[in-house]
């Protein structure tokens, strides 16, 4: 299948995450999103790209792809994780992370030249007592944090 990127507004890429995202709802929010089609033009899969969720990592010069999704066309993820590198390079960011939790392979990053800079322990959730949040369901599970190379 040939495959090629396309733009995607936030409220398709959005749509498109809600639908086929295993684990995760949308994000609030983005910088940029980018969609691959195949050649009928059929959209089968999103990156979202936006400002890194741990205020440590967010310098000004920092993304974090938020949420990929396919309809789990071969290699249409690791295609949108090059392609939101390329991207943030050209707008100016210097550096382009995510996260994969535990049993995630890791492999649509490898083939698109990332590479694990931190294994995270899990954490109970998110919920303090100066900040009420409920759990996401993905609380407790540990994670790598990968960086664009």
């Amino acid at each position: 299948m040939s495959l090629h990127l396309v733009p995607v507004s936030f409220s398709d890429a959005s749509a498109f995450v809600a639908g086929w995202h295993r684990h995760h709802v949308p994000p609030i929010g983005h910088k940029f999103s980018i969609g691959v089609a195949d050649g009928d033009g059929v959209l089968r899969g999103v990156v979202m790209v936006g400002r890194p969720v741990a205020r440590h990592y967010d310098d000004g010069l920092t993304l974090e792809v938020n949420r990929t999704a396919t309809d789990g066309t071969a290699n249409a993820n690791s295609m949108l994780y090059g392609a939101a590198w390329r991207a943030a390079k050209a707008l100016g960011y210097s550096r382009l992370i995510t996260y994969t939790q535990e049993g995630e392979s890791g492999s649509s990053l490898r083939a698109a030249g990332w590479s694990v800079v931190a294994e995270l322990n899990e954490r109970k959730g998110w919920d303090t007592p100066s900040r009420p949040r409920s759990g996401r369901g993905v609380d407790g599970v540990q994670r790598l944090l990968w960086e664009a190379s």
